[in-house]
């Protein structure tokens, strides 16, 4: 068959540089004629078509869809263990499938570790398999560093081998290895948790065991706390200071000198005020309303001016620079700056001056900003509220809180909500997507044992402070951009396009008509979606699969926008106690207005942003990541001693291995396919259901079901359920007495045997998707 060249290369590049699609004929002479690929015939392109599926190029589903074919192509990416022995590759591309890797083809990969990957079996689109692959070299390892249980050999055993004991990880994932501990580094005690550097990876002679060097002991297993701060550690969350950096702190002022107000504007007679949480320490953010004589509302937010204290590559800036943010626990607070100055001279305490950048804005009653100043203040605060007793202020139905600074500022607090109320109707019109849920908070003991916990939810005080944070943030962002000058972004992009079709498919199955293209979606599309759901039993269920297609946001020197909110231009300015990012950004505003914005200036900001928004986007992953699996043992703990009790839960995630349920307190564990044991359910990937061969029972997201708790293991984080079902002992007893099976009797394997272990779904386990995304202030 003779071939037209250009056409032939045209086609085949537009399979290649999209790998992942699946297209039609009509779909590829759009692309090439897009491309411009020269004059080319209907016919010319059936021909290429046809020979690139001969020479095994393409692959097709035999009713007109066509896709590359990735046999023994070498791709990279990074490598997800199971603790079962098999895997995933994780390529670099965010749209492109896992990588299955069976236990035999790993070449002794870790989990987290940088792999190259030979693709031995195609991706089949048309039956829902990812591509399966082998490692050929492990190009990175991803730990180098762990925590884990310290147990010591015998004198003689130690003698002999030079080890002096083992270390089992906390990772159920890298449990199964022992790591042997040489004599050359600390000398942990029996049960000790302890910081290990591995110095000798598995290879084909020792394919289970590494070595390794202790470099610190965290304090027994057993003591109060360090169950947390193994987790801390284990994740590289600074903890101790330079003694650099604390002389430096120590040595900072703890009040206001006169030589600190030079040049700065004296607003302490505004009625300016903090609202934060009952229990927060560190008030980086105050406020203050008033009306205009032309009926508009000025609105000032004052932000603790810390770039003031914390100076360019001093020995706190660069410790501030390392830890990125603070990190927020259920038992404390690992902050970015030390407590001098986090709890101390930066904190907006009531009643004495301190330092801050001001925002003040001219803002008209439905919530249009008209005009805005920034500039360096001194400020007083005239009351630490809280965020309950604001909330109780505004509703007509509770009595005023008893402190005087209340019933004195009610009508500003009043005028507050007025406000918020404009500003979020103006954000929600542009199409800003607005999830609420239920925060969980852990209430824990003096050793650290949770005793309960607590749902609360975000009054008009909580998302009134949102508003007026959204509002500061949005406009320092869009003022340095019309500067033209280096700045820092905080950005969330457009989702992808294959991950939005196949949102949109998974909300077409309950009936929304969707009309938005997933190629260029937009805010207020998925805002549409998610009103149309609300108060309806979908409501959880599509906003949880709508969070999971979104990006996550992250720091970028690039002014990307933010999706989520629908911002053009978007910062973080209002959190520079517990965000460098933030610091970073007064820094650049206090630069620009006292040297100048000259070709200098902003090459110095310029040289500097790429790591600052690497760093700060790495180490929020961290804290997020910290925080997460704090949370999980916690709740881990407090479900522990409940083993055999049954509760009300709705189905959070459904997944080839089983399905993810989650109480009404938050609390999320695992129904295994194993103990779905009634029937044998298949896994359907676009409706994410379960769905029972014989009885036709569907299992889906969202759907109520009852639990109960058959094991939580403190040690790995894991919390397991089986399905209720109040009749199942009298059935198994008279199964007994007819000399029959009981039900549940049928082992894992012919359980198992339905599940697809290369579903993408396979690490779809519980996450915080709004912090992941960036949807949240605090």
């Amino acid at each position: 068959m003779a071939q037209n060249e250009p056409v032939l290369a045209g086609v085949y590049e537009i399979f290649r540089h999209n790998p992942q699609i699946q297209y039609d004929v009509d779909e590829i002479e759009h692309e090439m004629g897009r491309n411009r690929n020269g004059r080319f015939s209907f016919s010319d392109l059936v021909k290429a078509l046809t020979f690139l599926e001969n020479a095994k190029k393409i692959v097709t589903d035999g009713h007109g869809k066509y896709q590359l074919n990735q046999l023994n192509t070498e791709v990279e990416g990074m490598f997800r263990a199971n603790d079962k022995g098999f895997g995933f590759v994780r390529l670099d591309d965010e749209a492109a499938d896992d990588v299955f890797i069976d236990k035999h083809n790993t070449k002794l990969a870790l989990d987290g570790d940088r792999v190259k990957v030979k693709i031995i079996a195609g991706a089949n689109p048309w039956n829902g398999k990812g591509p399966e692959g082998q490692v050929e070299e492990v190009l990175e390892r991803g730990v180098e560093e762990l925590v884990g249980e310290f147990q010591p050999y015998s004198d003689s055993i130690a003698a002999q081998s030079g080890y002096i004991g083992y270390v089992t990880s906390t990772n159920r994932k890298l449990k199964k290895y022992k790591i042997n501990i040489s004599d050359t580094g600390i000398k942990p005690q029996m049960g000790d948790m302890v910081k290990i550097s591995i110095s000798r990876y598995p290879d084909e002679d020792h394919p289970d065991d590494m070595e390794a060097v202790a470099l610190l002991t965290i304090g027994n297993k057993n003591d109060p706390g360090v169950d947390i701060m193994s987790i801390v550690v284990d994740n590289d969350i600074r903890t101790d200071w330079p003694q650099e950096a604390m002389d430096q702190a120590n040595a900072i002022p703890d009040h206001v000198t006169d030589e600190d107000k030079a040049g700065r504007v004296d607003i302490t007679d505004q009625p300016a005020v903090t609202i934060d949480g009952d229990d927060s320490k560190d008030f980086d953010d105050a406020v203050v309303l008033w009306k205009l004589p032309n009926g508009n509302y000025h609105l000032g937010v004052h932000i603790a001016d810390v770039s003031h204290y914390v100076k360019e590559k001093s020995p706190l800036d660069q410790e501030a620079f390392q830890r990125g943010n603070s990190t927020y626990l259920v038992d404390r607070v690992i902050p970015m700056l030390p407590f001098r100055l986090s709890n101390g001279i930066c904190s907006l305490n009531e009643g004495v001056e301190r330092l801050v950048l001001s925002c003040d804005m001219e803002i008209t009653p439905d919530g249009r900003r008209v005009g805005y100043k920034i500039y360096p203040s001194v400020m007083k605060s005239h009351g630490r509220m809280t965020y309950n007793k604001v909330n109780q202020t505004l509703d007509d139905n509770q009595e005023d809180p008893q402190e005087e600074k209340y019933r004195k500022l009610k009508p500003m607090l009043q005028d507050m909500a007025n406000l918020h109320n404009a500003l979020y109707k103006q954000r929600h019109q542009r199409g800003a997507i607005d999830f609420e849920e239920p925060e969980a908070k852990i209430i824990v003991d003096e050793q650290g044992k949770p005793t309960d916990i607590v749902l609360h939810e975000r009054g008009t005080a909580e998302k009134m402070i949102e508003s007026f944070m959204l509002m500061a943030n949005e406009t320092v962002a869009e003022d340095y951009f019309k500067k033209h000058v280096p700045f820092l972004y905080r950005v969330h992009e457009t989702p992808d396009q294959e991950k939005m079709q196949s949102f949109f498919e998974f909300v077409s199955a309950f009936g929304l008509n969707v009309k938005a293209d997933p190629s260029h979606v937009k805010p207020i599309d998925l805002q549409k979606i998610v009103s149309k759901t609300e108060n309806t039993p979908e409501e959880a269920v599509v906003q949880m699969m709508m969070l999971r297609s979104l990006k996550q946001a992250h720091y970028s020197p690039e002014p990307l926008g933010h999706f989520g909110l629908a911002a053009e231009f978007y910062t973080h300015f209002t959190s520079p106690i517990r965000r460098y990012s933030d610091l970073m950004v007064h820094r650049m505003i206090h630069e620009y207005a006292d040297q100048g914005m000259d070709d200098e200036v902003q090459k110095h900001f310029s040289s500097q942003l790429d790591s600052v928004a690497d760093q700060t986007s790495t180490q929020e992953r961290k804290s997020i990541d910290t925080e997460r699996s704090v949370n999980d043992l916690k709740m881990t703990e407090f479900m522990s001693d409940k083993v055999g009790q049954v509760f009300d839960a709705i189905v959070s995630s459904v997944t080839s291995f089983g399905m993810f349920i989650q109480l009404p307190n938050t609390v999320e564990g695992l129904i295994h396919i194993s103990n779905l044991n009634d029937d044998f359910y298949n896994f359907d990937e676009k409706s994410l259901t379960l769905t029972g061969r014989n009885s036709h029972k569907r299992f889906k997201i969202g759907m109520p079901i009852k639990v109960k708790l058959i094991r939580a293991d403190v040690e790995q984080h894991q919390i397991d359920f089986e399905l209720y079902d109040p009749n199942a002992s009298k059935r198994n007893n008279d199964y007994r007495r007819n000399g029959q099976r009981p039900r549940n009797f049928n082992n894992s394997y012919s359980r198992n045997r339905n599940s697809n272990p290369r579903s993408n779904n396979f690490y779809s386990r519980k996450n915080n998707h709004r912090s992941r995304n960036g949807l949240k202030r605090k």
